[in-house]
């Protein structure tokens, strides 16, 4: 079974034999709830790379101390995969956010489509953003990931076009369309976005405006996938055509 991870900032320095600390709330996770205790072993990670595995030395109410083990830094993968997410309704986002993380998504862009139902404003748009960056952390300790996707603020059509003219290979997702993913070639380094729209479905303006922009339309099969689930049937599509899944 492998080791429970942890989030542990400034990790950059550290080296096999060093003491890494941590305290607050991921302490309190790892002493009061993982029930971690001296002698046991755990991994630690930065998110930006770098993975220490190391055993615990010590424990307090709020408090862990591990000696570094084995320290391995890794590349950022490439390519980077980044899902432009139009903003669904409930806690469908929150879901989004967690299989995307999982299958490996780099970046998750929330949207604010022309038909999506749910609507960030002010406070609530604070709210919702730090409980989507939440969601991506945790679910990226639960993947063991050593990169940890960054959630971006609230991004206009306008701001999405031009993400989507900037990337090496973009992508949106259209019942309407007739190419199927599986026919685009896809980059080894670079940048991958895939646009995935609300419940309502994209608007024929936002069609318009992505393509214009250089995004491809395309279809994942018959079936019409809900917004939560399109993007990780779409990532993981394109994912086994790049060294990252093979």
């Amino acid at each position: 079974m492998s080791l429970p991870v942890h989030l542990a900032p400034d990790l950059g320095g550290v080296a096999v034999g060093d003491r890494v600390t941590l305290s607050g709330a991921e302490a309190h996770h790892a002493v009061a709830v993982r029930r971690l205790r001296s002698g046991e072993r755990l991994a630690l990670t930065d998110g930006l790379g770098t993975r220490v595995e190391a055993v615990v030395a010590e424990t307090g109410k709020r408090e862990l101390t591990a000696v570094a083990e084995s320290v391995e830094r890794s590349p950022r993968p490439e390519p980077a995969f980044v899902v432009v997410q139009a903003l669904p309704k409930g806690d469908r986002g929150e879901l989004a956010v967690e299989v995307l993380t999982e299958v490996g998504v780099d970046e998750v862009v929330p949207w604010a489509a022309a038909r999506s139902v749910a609507v960030w404003r002010g406070e609530r748009a604070d709210r919702s953003l730090a409980k989507w960056r939440a969601t991506a952390r945790e679910a990226a300790k639960q993947a063991r990931r050593t990169w940890f996707p960054e959630v971006a603020p609230l991004a206009t059509t306008p701001e999405v076009a031009a993400l989507v003219a900037a990337a090496d290979l973009a992508v949106v997702l259209h019942e309407g369309a007739t190419a199927p993913i599986t026919s685009l070639p896809v980059p080894v380094v670079g940048r991958v976005l895939v646009v995935v729209g609300p419940e309502g479905g994209l608007t024929d303006d936002e069609v318009a405006s992505l393509t214009a922009a250089g995004a491809h339309a395309c279809r994942l099969g018959a079936e019409v996938l809900r917004t939560s689930t399109a993007g990780v049937a779409a990532v993981s599509a394109l994912l086994v055509h790049t060294p990252r899944w093979r």
